[in-house]
């Protein structure tokens, strides 16, 4: 099999993956209650009928495309697509509101869309007419509009019936651009303002993938892969991790039918490798914990003890005095759990978000391989990854991809070096020089090296709180100890220039049915959250996360969010990061009034 070195696009890597894989399933998606494979070869013959219906329409070399769609095969087929065309991946999520598309459409500069469905060009097409930008439109289910003034409306799949193309013919002619040319644009999901594009190009994506691919090779060898796509493709960890990752390894995607059946998804597909998000298994602990204490006092005290063993042991290693407990774990819990997640997978690789060691402990205690990654989109995205060779330390992201340079600076921030950073922002070259210092990327987050070489990441440098007397407090170290309350569901910390820490917390709603129906039964949900026991109890929530923080760091006081935080609300990324400057503008006067009363 080809090496990712030698490749110059992430087109040619997956043109000669068809031709390795043939008949191949490569691409699976729900129908009729039934799981459905497109495969490779039938894959490839649609990325080249695409790229040249595209080429037929006018689009040259360069040109931007958005991409608006969920996850299903469509997606992937279009983005190799336009790539293929010589044009420019532009993701966005599917969640963006007619403002959030009207500005990557006019900053990007895309002059063609494809969108998925009806119900997402509803807000697309009225972005498309206020930017005046896009002459083309490509629907890929029925997509019709009414008056489609100022844009060409096509259907995707008549365009790829009516440009039969040969694979063979198109991946010779992608070979007329190289690695360094830009893939794709794909603006940050914006926790601290506007979103910026970041011009990824192709070779850093390849230098992610054959970094991800060293990893699985060495240390848990490279088999017939199977992955469960979820998370929006239109995010950078998902879009390397979840797409171009399984291409480079020859591998099935299966793409989920959304996160309310994730769990039935996992049992049917039986995946390997699956790419995470902490909040997604920050929830599933709690389900699992709960669920097991349910079961009585002995599976309890098993977890518990799977728990304090994976603790204390060296690099994954358990001590000879606690195997023969371990023995007994692995015949009833985690065969379980195992069972749960499909019997088969190898590796969870956590991204995207900081990860509380005490989540990942736990998913290692039940004998599931959860490797914290670390990396940003600026770096396409993945830095660092834990790996079992390495010594799996959970209070760390791992050593640097291969070929990946990594330096802490004088202020204590991680500064990256390789092929996989990004050349720039588009069209933003005051925020590209901010970041970009003779080849280093300034990745805004504080860390330090241990002495195996291992990253660990302290905070997110524009989020640190520096409290009126100079001290600093990280908040998402305190935001995820909170969190793994079972009476808190979301929280976020403020302080800054202030004598002590204060909190929104959102209470966990199903803790909190069940804390109604013992303690209050009478008072209406409405009125709970002034209920002076209620309120103690999350207090006491709070004090138990208190007595493990230093004076500094310790959440005095708190006040209870209107709602959860949502993506809909603009509260929470699509990759489930809280959006604090959102959050400021909000519950800001209310987290002030804290400090008067």
């Amino acid at each position: 099999m080809r090496t990712l070195e030698h490749f110059p696009n992430l087109v040619s890597m997956f043109f000669v993956r068809a031709r390795e894989k043939g008949d191949a399933p490569f691409l699976w998606h729900k129908e009729d209650g039934a799981w459905r494979p497109l495969s490779w070869a039938d894959a490839a013959r649609q990325v080249a009928a695409l790229a040249t219906a595209l080429k037929a329409k006018g689009l040259k070399p360069g040109d931007r495309v958005m991409l608006v769609s969920e996850n299903r095969p469509e997606w992937c087929i279009s983005d190799l697509a336009i790539m293929a065309a010589g044009c420019v991946t532009v993701p966005t999520y599917i969640t963006n509101t007619e403002r959030d598309h009207q500005h990557i459409i006019e900053n990007s500069g895309a002059c063609a869309v494809v969108v998925s469905t009806a119900k997402l060009a509803k807000t697309l097409l009225p972005a498309i007419l206020r930017a005046s930008i896009p002459q083309i439109v490509i629907g890929i289910d029925d997509v019709r509009a009414s008056q489609p003034g100022g844009y060409e409306l096509y259907d995707w799949h008549q365009m790829i019936a009516d440009h039969p193309a040969s694979p063979a013919d198109m991946e010779a002619a992608a070979a007329s651009f190289g690695r360094d040319d830009t893939a794709c644009i794909i603006y940050t999901s914006g926790t601290g303002g506007a979103p910026r594009g970041v011009m990824q190009h192709h070779g850093a994506i390849l230098h992610n993938c054959a970094g991800c691919v060293t990893i699985i090779a060495e240390d848990f060898g490279w088999d017939d892969e199977i992955f469960l796509s979820f998370l929006p493709l239109s995010h950078a960890y998902e879009h390397t991790g979840g797409q171009h990752f399984p291409i480079a390894l020859g591998a099935q995607i299966y793409y989920s039918e959304g996160l309310d059946k994730l769990a039935s998804n996992i049992e049917e597909v039986r995946p390997t490798i699956m790419v995470v998000v902490p909040r997604l298994f920050e929830v599933l602990r709690t389900r699992i914990s709960k669920g097991i204490e349910k079961q009585g006092k002995v599976p309890a005290w098993l977890l518990d003890k799977a728990v304090t063993i994976t603790q204390r042991s060296r690099n994954g290693k358990v001590r000879l005095s606690d195997r023969p407990m371990m023995a007994l774990v692995n015949a009833t819990l985690r065969k379980k759990v195992d069972q749960r997640f499909g019997g088969r997978i190898k590796a969870m690789v956590s991204g995207g978000a900081p990860l509380n060691p005490e989540v990942g402990n736990f998913f290692q205690a039940l004998g599931l391989t959860f490797l914290q990654g670390y990396g940003q989109t600026e770096a396409a995205p993945v830095i660092a990854c834990n790996r079992p060779s390495a010594g799996l330390k959970m209070d760390t992201v791992g050593p640097p991809l291969a070929n990946t340079e990594v330096r802490i600076a004088g202020d204590g921030e991680i500064l990256v070096r390789g092929e996989l950073v990004m050349h720039g922002y588009w069209r933003n070259e005051p925020e590209t020089a901010r970041v970009l210092k003779d080849g280093w990327l300034h990745t805004g987050d504080i860390g330090e090296i241990d002495a195996a070489g291992r990253i660990r990441i302290t905070d997110r440098k524009k989020d640190i709180i520096v409290n009126d007397k100079g001290d600093n407090v990280a908040p998402q170290k305190v935001e995820g100890m909170l969190t793994l309350q079972p009476e808190i569901m979301q929280a976020m910390i403020a302080g800054d220039k202030r004598p002590y820490m204060v909190a929104v917390l959102v209470p966990d709603p199903e803790w909190t049915t069940e804390w109604r129906a013992i303690n209050a039964p009478d008072v209406p949900p409405v009125e709970l959250p002034e209920h002076p026991t209620y309120r103690a109890a999350l207090s006491a929530a709070v004090e138990r996360v208190n007595r493990d923080l230093s004076v500094t760091e310790k959440v005095r006081r708190f006040i209870l969010a209107d709602e959860p935080f949502t993506i809909e609300n603009q509260q929470l990324t699509p990759s489930l990061k809280i959006r604090r400057h959102v959050l400021r503008e909000v519950y800001g006067e209310r987290l002030g009034a804290l400090y008067k009363s």
